[in-house]
């Protein structure tokens, strides 16, 4: 029997309905897929034109950047024009800073996303304050005075509210009373929520975005597990902020939300990439269909908290003790010219030398050809071979569901299913390699469970096979193994596809670096851009890629303006961040070292500051 259910069966949070315009979020609707323009919201043409390509590409509803009034009346004319166009796709306001264009604006839009670290509060200052029970009572009389003339006005119009908590912009209330931290997201959108039931107002829905997938994870599970305790069911929007560009960006995204997703947690999703707003749809659509065919499991009650990190593991040399990427290779590979590079491997002074991101371990799958061989006994000077001939002396022997008898020692054990582990107890593999049928996530924590139960402590590598496109390899891997990485039920990945060595060698790290797991690039933190954005943030994100992308373990923001900027890139070790226009402010952590530098210099500062903190290295 199952000791840990939660292990192996997925939750599912069931919440009520609520209507964006015409489209239902919740209840029994599919997951809605949304997106945001990056048009400046007072050029009315270019934002229908937004609008209109966002929806053709499959986009449910589409978010807006209001900062002020004349922001707000331009809604007006969106929403009239786009109609008459033929497309009443529903339309959100988001506000920041100040509730006045959330009053205005809520006549035109049909839903409002308000950000509860800025909508009453000052923008943070990151200074520790003390509140006692009666200074702090008087701040929550502030929200309910500033936020009650929305509820009461939305709850006559009969229009949504997001309460979108933000990890980077908590205010300083809040983060002084709870940290900055999911348990601080979570209060911050209960203090408001508390408000717009008390007017009974219930059309709500809720978002807990953080740019660390693992932080946004934890965050969304405590607030589910909150509601279930307060009997609440609001939708929840998903997301992941500042994810970045390219594959990275898709890699973080899948890993919260699938994660979050494949435990039934989550009714609507945007993608937030740094590239044009559209190009964010087809992520969204392969994802939420992924999931949607995903084989269902019983659900069980949902749990604060789901990572279980007290299985003892007794790590092996071949493995690395932060998490391992293990390659596999054929002949065919071996014998190409390019086969060291492909693996982040070099010549130097007649050996094998490893890279920065060269794999922890290979396994040659066939191992036939004697040029291959020889290769093979050469990198085990290096990198740990394993193989599945009896014949060899070197490398490590490979068993394919079967335990060999305690003759045999220092091996390595391939699974396919969990149930081939009987009399595992009595000849432990110095590692499991597990690449089981769909649902895998499911199958791998009740590996997880059995193996903790049996007292095993060989670490799980997880081998999953995939045959499908590069765009849905991405997220379909990101999702799988993302989700158990983040919970700790894994120590690697073995990625088993078609393609190129040195891609699955990219994906494979990425997947580690956005669990935390491995660092081994440079990690870039990037605002998909909106109607504030002040410089021309593709551009400029991806030319400060080009010049800095050689730094493992450094992580850098790029962020549009400063109104998301300060705050949202609270987990970046140096920040770039749009002032006004052409001017760009730099940070270090979360303060302001160097302000209104011209836009033609800032990249030369940004890496003189890196150098100044002794992070640059030479390319």
């Amino acid at each position: 029997m199952n000791d840990y259910p939660f292990l192996s069966t997925p939750r599912l949070f069931k919440t009520r309905e609520v209507k964006v315009g015409k489209v239902g979020i919740g209840g029994d609707n599919p997951v809605r897929i949304q997106s945001m323009t990056t048009s400046n919201t007072r050029d009315v043409d270019q934002t229908i034109d937004q609008v209109i390509r966002l929806a053709d590409a499959g986009c449910e509803i589409v978010r807006m950047t209001v900062q002020g009034i004349k922001e707000a009346e331009s809604c007006e004319h969106i929403k009239s024009r786009l109609i008459q166009k033929g497309y009443d796709v529903p339309l959100v306001a988001d506000i920041h800073f100040y509730p006045p264009a959330a009053m205005r604006v809520v006549d035109f839009v049909d839903k409002v996303r308000i950000n509860p670290g800025n909508f009453a509060d000052k923008r943070a200052q990151f200074k520790k304050m003390e509140y006692d029970d009666a200074s702090y009572l008087e701040e929550l009389q502030k929200i309910e005075e500033t936020f009650a003339p929305l509820v009461i006005k939305c709850k006559e119009l009969k229009k949504a509210i997001r309460i979108g908590t933000n990890h980077g912009s908590l205010s300083d209330r809040i983060m002084n009373r709870y940290g900055d931290s999911p348990s601080g997201m979570v209060e911050s959108a209960l203090e408001f929520a508390r408000v717009a039931r008390a007017y009974d107002f219930h059309d709500m829905i809720f978002s807990m975005k953080a740019s660390n997938p693992k932080i946004m994870i934890e965050a969304y599970r405590l607030l589910v597990h909150q509601m279930k305790t307060l009997g609440w069911d609001y939708p929840l929007h998903l997301g992941v902020t500042e994810a970045g560009e390219g594959e990275d960006g898709r890699v973080k995204s899948s890993i919260g939300m699938g994660t979050l997703l494949l435990d039934g947690i989550g009714d609507t999703i945007r993608i937030s990439l740094t590239e044009d707003p559209w190009k964010e749809i087809d992520p969204c659509r392969r994802l939420r269909d992924f999931v949607a065919s995903y084989p269902k499991q019983n659900h069980h009650p949902i749990a604060e908290q789901f990572h279980d990190e007290s299985r003892k593991i007794q790590m092996p040399a071949l493995l690395h003790p932060q998490g391992s990427v293990i390659m596999p290779i054929t002949d065919a590979d071996i014998l190409q010219q390019t086969f060291l590079e492909d693996i982040d491997c070099f010549r130097q002074f007649g050996k094998i030398q490893k890279g920065k991101s060269s794999a922890d371990a290979v396994i040659a799958q066939e191992l036939l050809d004697p040029i291959a061989i020889e290769k093979c006994r050469e990198l085990s000077k290096i990198i740990p071979v394993i193989h599945t001939r009896d014949d060899l002396d070197f490398g490590y022997r490979m068993y394919v569901d079967e335990i060999p008898d305690s003759a045999v020692s220092q091996y390595v054990l391939m699974l396919t299913n969990s149930e081939f582990i009987d009399g595992i107890e009595n000849n432990p593999p110095l590692c499991i390699l597990f690449n089981p049928p769909r649902p895998r996530v499911f199958a791998a924590r009740n590996l997880y469970s059995m193996l903790k139960k049996k007292g095993i402590m060989s670490p799980i590598i997880l081998a999953f096979s995939y045959v499908s496109s590069k765009e849905d390899l991405i997220i379909h891997s990101s999702s799988e193994l993302g989700c158990l990485l983040v919970d700790r039920l894994a120590e690697g990945v073995c990625l088993q596809y078609q393609g190129l060595l040195r891609e699955k060698l990219s994906l494979s790290f990425g997947i580690m670096q956005a669990c935390r797991l491995r660092t081994v690039k440079t990690e870039f933190i990037s605002c998909p851009g909106c109607g504030r954005t002040l410089f021309e943030l593709q551009a400029v994100s991806r030319r400060i890629r080009e010049k800095t992308s050689h730094l493992p373990g450094v992580k850098i923001a790029i962020m549009g303006c400063i109104v998301n900027g300060p705050g949202e890139m609270a987990d970046a070790d140096f920040g770039y961040v749009g002032s006004r226009p052409g001017k760009i402010d730099l940070y270090v952590g979360k303060n302001c070292v160097e302000k209104n530098i011209d836009f033609e210099n800032a990249d030369d500062r940004l890496i003189e500051l890196i150098k100044q903190h002794g992070r640059w290295i030479d390319p």
